[in-house]
């Protein structure tokens, strides 16, 4: 069997707004997000496990920030488009083990709706797909919630 196995890993800093973007949903919240796109730290850390499965880099050289085209983009975008790489490669996505990493705001309420986001954009079935949240119990800068992280790990199977 050929596999291959990814991690991907982003964060972003919390800025003045009223909602994040993570899993592909605008989840409301008491700040917003710094970044260039929509600073879904989920789908990033999604894209470059998948990216660094098969070695073909990373979010920012596919994506570059000082891209104009990439200003406030939907990163599901960005998920098809590594999607169609790693299947152009011969690939599919066996399973994807997400965790954010933040104080607030609180995954529970919104974990099975960011799984099956996630599932539908990929094309997989929800059970392929794992959203897991942690504190960091106050320590660090997502402890001072200061920013959000997330981490993904990814199983890729050569296609039949």
């Amino acid at each position: 069997m050929d596999i291959r196995i990814g991690h991907g890993f982003d964060v972003h800093a919390f800025r003045e707004g009223d909602s994040v973007w993570l899993g592909n949903l605008k989840i409301p919240h008491d700040r917003g997000i710094e970044a260039h796109s929509d600073g879904d730290v989920v789908l990033h850390a999604l894209c470059d496990a998948l990216l660094g499965a098969l070695a073909l880099g990373d979010i920012g050289q596919h994506f570059p920030p000082s891209d104009p085209r990439w200003k406030g983009a939907d990163s599901a975008v960005f998920l098809q488009h590594v999607l169609g790489l790693v299947r152009a490669k011969g690939y599919e996505l066996g399973n994807a083990d997400l965790t954010i990493l933040a104080e607030r705001p609180k995954i529970g309420p919104h974990r099975l709706a960011m799984r099956e986001r996630i599932a539908s954009i990929v094309g997989c079935d929800i059970e392929r797909i794992s959203v897991k949240a942690t504190t960091t119990e106050k320590l660090g800068f997502t402890g001072r919630e200061e920013g959000i992280a997330a981490e993904a790990v990814v199983l890729l199977v050569r296609s039949a």
